[in-house]
């Protein structure tokens, strides 16, 4: 191995005419023979919510057995490869979900706006919305300083629904789960193009025609900092040139990708307000998106993330699995066999997309471990069985490392009803982000540890 002196910021980043381009961490970011080279990522935690709406086929979800000989159960096969970074987590519950009072239905806008706050939200289909600050964004103020943006909220369905959307409730409360105040909930973006410019910049501004227009020039943004790759080839070692191509053939992968999505939407659909950048198809959509979070993940723009894979009563229907019914009637399913079957086909179909970003993190470099062993993901829903918008035993599981703090191959049964907030406050302490009281918490959960 060749040492020399040279040492780049972790800050260095590939600048052009209106583009910023960040760098996954490189060994000749870590000063030679250091003990920081060791130790590079094991400092760093990060964190993703993945929401998935509309509740769960919860037989086929809960595992059989407890603790470390749990059985994978149909909807969480997918996840047999991670089982080592996995945890199961039995007994949460949402009490804020179900009514308070008189206030009656709205339990999916209710299911979405307290998943992460714990607190009661106010019943309004006005502009006089009250919810709480979310654990997220709890994260984000905390972790915000160390990253060009405190927080990424994405999205697969759009969010421009106003007024009433669940009995009496403003769409404002389905439209998101990440809450900056409690009358601040935070736009959820699901257009991959405004992530991507959000992410690498290249324009002053998100406007769809101005997007279009840069298209039509044929120019990528990494064209415009060709010059400064040049350079930046020229200092580092070998092993970095190839982290630095590998990295930026991905992120030009990912461009290539929304580009030609933008165009398809255009050619296919010219009489449907569909946002341009969406992709065809729902599973391109949610791949691009979870590959554009492990972007930022590793270029370490960010560190908290929030993602919606549908809104509450999503009527998306999924006829390339073979259910064209829209999801939320599905999820009434009155005990039928054939909507239980389509509704357990929807939950694997978003289960296998998330195992599929497992995979993306696992096979990513950082440091001297990989993406999935610093980041810390909580998948679950805020309903179990939809046909009773039911709140107790919702379907949660933590995915990742979580930076040395949490040890999987488990599954935790809580006892009956343990508000999901204490699992929050578990979180936010080995996020290093520790809060004395969080919502509904009546403290914080056990999890197992990785240290």
């Amino acid at each position: 191995m060749m040492l020399t002196h040279k040492r780049l910021s972790r800050r260095t980043m590939l600048r052009g005419l209106g583009a910023t381009i960040a760098l996954p961490l490189l060994d000749s970011m870590v000063p030679a023979l250091s003990a920081l080279r060791t130790t590079a990522a094991a400092g760093v935690r990060r964190m993703a919510i993945i929401y998935t709406p509309n509740g769960m086929m919860m037989p086929n979800w809960t595992p059989k057995g407890e603790g470390a000989a749990f059985e994978f159960s149909p909807i969480l096969e997918a996840l047999t490869p991670y089982r080592d970074q996995l945890l199961v987590l039995s007994g949460l519950a949402d009490r804020y979900g179900w009514p308070q009072g008189d206030e009656g239905t709205g339990d999916h806008a209710r299911a979405a706006a307290t998943f992460l706050t714990g607190v009661h939200v106010k019943k309004t289909e006005g502009a006089d919305i009250q919810g709480g600050v979310s654990m997220d964004q709890i994260a984000a103020k905390a972790l915000g300083a160390e990253t060009q943006l405190a927080s990424l909220e994405l999205a697969l369905e759009s969010v421009e629904l106003l007024g009433a959307c669940d009995s009496g409730y403003s769409c404002a409360y389905a439209n998101t789960i990440a809450w900056r105040s409690p009358a601040t909930p935070l736009p959820m973006e699901n257009d991959p193009r405004a992530v991507f410019e959000r992410l690498f910049g290249a324009t002053d501004t998100t406007d769809a025609a101005a997007r279009l227009a840069r298209i039509a020039k044929e120019r990528s943004i990494l064209d415009s900092v060709s010059s400064d790759l040049q350079r930046l080839q020229k200092r580092v070692g070998a092993a970095d040139r190839t982290k630095v191509t590998d990295y930026l053939d991905a992120v030009r992968d990912i461009e290539r990708r929304i580009q030609k999505a933008e165009e398809q939407s255009t050619k296919q659909l010219p009489l449907v307000q569909q946002p341009s950048g969406v992709p065809a198809t729902f599973e391109e959509h949610a791949r691009l998106m979870f590959e554009l979070m492990a972007l930022a993940y590793q270029t370490d723009l960010t560190r908290v993330c929030t993602y919606m894979i549908g809104r509450e009563q999503s009527t998306r229907t999924y006829p390339e699995i073979g259910v064209p019914e829209p999801h939320h009637p599905i999820s009434h399913h009155q005990q039928r066999p054939e909507y239980l079957e389509k509704l357990a086909k929807i939950n694997v179909f978003h289960m296998k997309l998330f195992a599929g970003f497992l995979e993306k993190l696992r096979a990513t470099q950082d440091g001297d471990g990989t993406l999935l062993d610093s980041v810390m993901l909580l998948y679950g829903s805020g309903l179990s069985n939809p046909d009773d918008h039911n709140h107790h035993d919702l379907p949660i599981l933590l995915a990742g490392g979580g930076g040395g703090q949490l040890k999987g191959g488990r599954h935790i049964k809580y006892p009956l009803d343990t508000p999901l907030a204490n699992l929050h406050m578990a979180l936010l302490d080995k996020m290093g982000v520790p809060i004395d009281r969080f919502g509904d918490s009546t403290g914080k959960v056990e999890l197992l540890s990785g240290v």
